[in-house]
């Protein structure tokens, strides 16, 4: 019944770089406050909720950055739990079986040049919504 929520723009597109730092946004997650991040892998943008899924805490080893050194994972600073980028499934470490919650991303030509946008859900929106 409610109208779907607007595109949010999030970056240009060469802001991100494949296994390169990542773009966070504040968000709300049922309810409460929350970060969303946004990563390249394999020439495509990825979006997540920015929480573990062994313990609910924040991925970056430093703001924006939640690849490991081999660029080719995602990995919690906290636990060591390894993530594929490209589906957010947990691949090793103390979630094994576990994922990541995603967050549709679009990339699409602007006037101002390509760009990735973040397509909220009733769940997980922007925190200015």
């Amino acid at each position: 019944m409610t109208d779907p929520l607007e595109a949010v723009r999030v970056c240009a597109s060469d802001e991100l770089v494949d296994g390169g730092a990542g773009v966070r946004r504040e968000a709300t997650f049922d309810g409460g406050d929350a970060i969303v991040f946004f990563v390249r892998y394999d020439g495509v943008a990825y979006g997540y909720l920015n929480r573990c899924a062994h313990v609910p805490m924040e991925l970056d080893w430093n703001e924006g950055q939640f690849f490991e050194s081999s660029g080719l994972y995602l990995m919690c600073a906290t636990h060591g739990a390894i993530y594929a980028p490209d589906t957010g499934k947990c691949v090793g470490g103390p979630c094994r079986g576990g994922r990541l919650r995603p967050v549709r991303v679009d990339e699409r030509d602007t006037p101002e040049g390509r760009a990735v946008f973040w397509l909220p859900d009733a769940d997980l929106r922007p925190l200015s919504v």
